[in-house]
């Protein structure tokens, strides 16, 4: 999709005026997990989620709450920085790298823990649709264990690191999964995430907990966005997703 700008004004010299040409959606998909107290999928150790009243209409006349979240909670973008010290931050990623059209493959006959390798991505009927630019998205269907008891969240499958390499050699830097990691989650030290390491390090950008995947298969021309909130500094950041066509 092509975004054009049609027109700037400048009456005062401090604001100016956008205008986007696109074309009005016919199909909307919500693709980000909700954040709520009281269901989430957040890994042992890390900050919890919470929303908490400052003022409320009854008593101030206006209702206000603090949020506290970590900046890999819910569904996100993972920034270089987030393994890499001189890494892009979220608000260096380019705007136009987690826009644009997406190819969703899926793997729901994966089990859990199960490797999916650069073989099934060959092999997959939506294969020969990976080009340079494209977004790509899992669909493991991992999405469902979202906020389930026990750990069966975090047995999800994953992807082989020789995956991450091939996908940068042809062109695709974002990719994005319905799970909390493309790579095999664990809890405690040595930390390892080779896809992590092999596919942020060469550039690349990974968007975690992703859901409604499987709304998207039937849909042979779907756009995406998958744009952070513009935290400064920050090696991940949450994500309010949406595809359409």
């Amino acid at each position: 999709m092509t975004i054009r700008f049609l027109g700037i004004t400048d009456k005062s010299s401090s604001f100016l005026t956008l205008q986007l040409q696109m074309p009005t959606p016919t199909y909307l998909v919500d693709l980000s997990q909700p954040f709520d107290t009281e269901r989430m999928s957040i890994p042992p150790g890390l900050p919890q989620f919470s929303c908490c009243p400052i003022a409320t209409v009854p008593k101030d006349g206006f209702s206000m709450q603090t949020v506290s979240l970590g900046s890999h909670s819910g569904t996100h973008v993972d920034a270089p920085s987030h393994f890499y010290a001189d890494g892009k931050t979220i608000d260096q990623i380019p705007l136009s790298a987690l826009v644009g059209s997406a190819v969703v493959l899926d793997f729901t006959s994966k089990q859990a823990k199960e490797v999916i390798t650069w073989g099934d991505i060959e092999q997959h009927p939506q294969g020969n649709r990976i080009e340079a630019g494209v977004i790509l998205l899992f669909y493991t269907g991992w999405s469902k264990h979202w906020a389930s008891p026990g750990t069966i969240y975090w047995e999800h499958p994953h992807l082989s690191t020789d995956v991450a390499e091939r996908l940068i050699a042809r062109g695709v830097n974002v990719i994005g999964v319905d799970c909390p990691s493309p790579d095999e989650s664990q809890f405690e030290p040595p930390w390892r995430f080779p896809f992590h390491r092999a596919f942020l390090g060469r550039g690349g950008f990974i968007v975690e907990n992703l859901t409604n995947l499987g709304k998207l298969l039937q849909e042979p021309e779907i756009m995406v966005n998958l744009l952070p909130i513009n935290l400064v500094g920050s090696d991940g950041a949450p994500v309010r997703g949406l595809a359409w066509k």
